[in-house]
Order: C-alpha cells, then sequence, then structure tokens
C-alpha cells in the first residue's frame, strides 16, 4: 500500500505531486452529491485535478496504477468552521498562533481526511501570509476563513477562555468602529466577517449592541463579504436572520427552531452550522466514552492532552464544571434542530468548532461531527453531502466537494462503506490532493 507521510517540509507540498496520471481502481464511488455509490469504480486524476471518475473508464498507458479493491473513495472534507493556532497542548492563547502551529494543525486535519477548513476568527497577520501559500498547495490543507472577526468589549468571545491577541479580535464599541473595523479584514481579503453574540451562558456581562451588529452586517455586504454569526440561544439566531446574517456558525441549542425561522432561512437562503461535537467534546472524555478510547481517537492527541483525559482527578473535576448538565442538553437539542432544518429544506454546512480549545481535537472532531449527525437522525449519505459538496457550497467553493472531471482531486479513501455505515468514515486508507498520497492518523 502506497503511504505517504507528512514529516517533510510544507514548502515542499506541491512540488512533491506525480507527473504522471494516477488512476486509483476497483473502488466504490460515493461521489458527495449524495448518489448511489457506483461499485468497482474508477478515478482517474493528473496532479490536482480530476479527469475520470466512473466505471469502464479509459485508463491511459502511462498511468500509475493503484489498486484499492474494496474500498470507497469519496471527495475529502470540507469543514466550515474550526480554529486554527490555538491550542499549544491543553494551553490556549495567542502565544500559540505561530507557523508551526499552524501548519501542524492543517498537517492533522489532512490526515484525519479533512482537506479544506475555515478558520473562523481570532486570527493573526500571519493568516494572510498562511492563506495564499494553502490555496497554491503548499501547505497540507486548503485555508479560508475571517481575519480577526468582531467581539464585544468585555463580553463574547471571552478572553479568559480564550487568551486572544491585540492583532487576533477587534472589539468595537460603536457602530461606526465596528465599520472601520470590517474595513481593515476587507481590505487584508478575509473571506467572511465574523460577529460573536451570545454571552456565553450568562457568564459575560455584556451582548452585542443591535446597532453594532447591524453596522457590522450592513457594512460586510457592501463590501461583498458575508457574515458568520457565533450564536447559541434562539432569540440570537432570529435576531440574526432578521438582520441579514448569511451563516449560522453554530447551532441554536436552547429551543426547538420554529417554523416561521426555518421559512426565513430558506426564504434568503441562510447556511446553518450545528457544531454537534462541540457540546460533545464537553463531556465526552471526562467521561472515557468508548470512542475515546479507540486508537482512532487517540492517534493525534498531544502528550499533555493524553496525560489530562487520562487523569481521574481531572476527569472528576471536568464533570463537576458548571457547564456541564448545560452541554449534555445543548447538544440533545442540537441534535434535534439540525434533523428539522435539515428535513424542512434549510442550507446545511459542516463544522465543528474544532481547534478553539484542546478537547475539540482537530480533525477527530470533524468525524465526531458525521458520527452524531447519523445519531440525528441523518442518513449516512446525507451526512457525507453535508460534509463533502454542501460544505464547499457554503464557501461558494465550485472546485470541490464532489468527484467529477475538472474538480480538484481531493480525494478520500475509506476501507468499508460509509454510504451504509458512517462508522467507515473512520478506517482510513490514504488522502490524495495533489498528486500526494497520505496516511490517515499516526
Amino acid at each position: 500500500m502506497i503511504r505517504f507521510a507528512l514529516g517533510f517540509a510544507a514548502c515542499t507540498f506541491a512540488t512533491m505531486a506525480s507527473a504522471e496520471p494516477i488512476a486509483i481502481t476497483h473502488v466504490r464511488l460515493i461521489d458527495g452529491t449524495g448518489a448511489p455509490p457506483i461499485e468497482d469504480a474508477s478515478v482517474l486524476f493528473d496532479g490536482d485535478r480530476l479527469l475520470a471518475a466512473g466505471r469502464d473508464i479509459a485508463i491511459p498507458k502511462n498511468a500509475r496504477i493503484v489498486e484499492r479493491r474494496g474500498d470507497s473513495v469519496l471527495p475529502m472534507l470540507v469543514s466550515d468552521h474550526v480554529h486554527v493556532g490555538q491550542i499549544s497542548g491543553t494551553e490556549t492563547g495567542a502565544a500559540n498562533y505561530a507557523r508551526h502551529n499552524i501548519v501542524g494543525d492543517l498537517a492533522q486535519y489532512r490526515r484525519y481526511g479533512v482537506g479544506t477548513v475555515v478558520a473562523l476568527g481570532n486570527n493573526g497577520p500571519l493568516f494572510d501570509t498562511l492563506r495564499p501559500e494553502a490555496h497554491a498547495g503548499k501547505l497540507p490543507a486548503d485555508l479560508y476563513g475571517v481575519d480577526q472577526g468582531i467581539g464585544v468589549p468585555l463580553g463574547a468571545p471571552p478572553q479568559a477562555m480564550l487568551k486572544v491577541g491585540p492583532d487576533q479580535l477587534y472589539r468595537p464599541s460603536t457602530a461606526a468602529q465596528a465599520v472601520i473595523d470590517v474595513g481593515r479584514m476587507a481590505d487584508a481579503g478575509t473571506d467572511l466577517v465574523k460577529i460573536w453574540l451570545d454571552d456565553f451562558g450568562g457568564s459575560l456581562p455584556v451582548k452585542m449592541e443591535p446597532e453594532i451588529y447591524k453596522a457590522v452586517i450592513a457594512e460586510s455586504h457592501r463590501r461583498g463579504l458575508r457574515v458568520a454569526a457565533h450564536i447559541h440561544d434562539l432569540a440570537d439566531a432570529k435576531a440574526m436572520v432578521d438582520a441579514g446574517a448569511d451563516i449560522i456558525a453554530h447551532g441554536v441549542r436552547d429551543k426547538p427552531v420554529p417554523p416561521a425561522l426555518i421559512a426565513s432561512m430558506k426564504e434568503k437562503g441562510v447556511w446553518y452550522i450545528a457544531t454537534l461535537a462541540l457540546d460533545e467534546a464537553t463531556v465526552a472524555w471526562a467521561e472515557q466514552q468508548a470512542w475515546t478510547k479507540t486508537p482512532f481517537a487517540r492517534a493525534d492527541l498531544s502528550a499533555p492532552l493524553a496525560a489530562q483525559v487520562d487523569d481521574p482527578a481531572w476527569r472528576v473535576r471536568a464533570l463537576a464544571a458548571s457547564t456541564v448538565p448545560g452541554a449534555r442538553t445543548s447538544l440533545a437539542m442540537g441534535m434535534a434542530n439540525l434533523k428539522s432544518l435539515a428535513d424542512a429544506g434549510v442550507k446545511i454546512g459542516f463544522g465543528t468548532d474544532s481547534g478553539a480549545v484542546a478537547l475539540r481535537v482537530a480533525g477527530l472532531a470533524e468525524h465526531r461531527e458525521l458520527t452524531l449527525s447519523v445519531t440525528a437522525g441523518l442518513t449516512p449519505s446525507r451526512v457525507i453531502r453535508m460534509a463533502t459538496q454542501d460544505a464547499a457550497s457554503l464557501l461558494n467553493l465550485t472546485d470541490r466537494g464532489v468527484i467529477a472531471p475538472g474538480k480538484r482531486a481531493d480525494l478520500l479513501i475509506v476501507s468499508g462503506d460509509p454510504s451504509q455505515d458512517i462508522a467507515a468514515m473512520g478506517h482510513i486508507v490514504e488522502s490524495w490532493s495533489h498528486g500526494i498520497a497520505v496516511a490517515g492518523p499516526r
């Protein structure tokens, strides 16, 4: 079996691609559109572009044959809500926002089969340097996102939790200053604008004033940018949809989403990202849920994080935290709302808020999101589409997320049939991008 590690320097990533076309043969083709799988198919690509996919395709004589008989090939995942460069070991903070940490995060996403990520805020100037490198294939995964984002003085996001640096977040106190801050992000080339609206369960003394978030949304739209809103409660989701936000970046987790809001989201084309794995992570590691003990879950834990989750004293403290009951109820409500919104035809993206704190492990959280979404009642095929074609569509990226001629050859190969059993997504054989194969979690 062909496997390449990610130990080489990031700057050489694109130059290592094969000069010959590659054909992956005798695979189950799951193309990302939700269509039924095609058995005994082949996928032909040259570097970073797909040439053909399906049964009985013509394979050139000079193609390198990679037989993966009985395995499944699907597009690499796209995660619409992550963070990079925030964590080192178990510690969160601006001191970790360095090139080696960010590239390390991207490498870990890639090992877990995530080929494109959206770093949704709290990014410093380094982000604008790394993003073009990622687009050019010089980094392990492609990178999009929000530069700093718009927070609240003395409010969200909580400084005590995230320890962001002064160049990683704007906290305007007036609408006029908010307009200036949006302009700065637009001039730097941010892909989106993010606003933090909620008060983190009442733990923060203030929330963003309507005149500020309305000014942010209006100026972002004037500059051709869409706005993603950090929310938790139904009331804030309603406010954001009414004000014109384009993406609800977390699920509604306090109350059921009513028909009127569903209708408004559909009418306005608002995207919804459930981030179920966020609440699960609050309790799963401390409870030592069965999945946390698997080699797949533990493969890429840092030594400090592994020591923490294995510490009985830490687990007792974690389960005694005041946030635990809320996380349990939030997860249940978030799952129910995801099912309601998906069934109603609201546009659903895919993301986890992984990388914001240590327990939301980069890449692994995305696989938990797949499983939780199926547990919520979505079919495996629907969930795969959500994490591939739909997640790319949220970013307005038409070159990835599906397997079809002319698209990016961002391919994930797994053992088994994830269209029938989503657990097969965790049996990663390898991923391919720019003609390079990378093995799964270490």
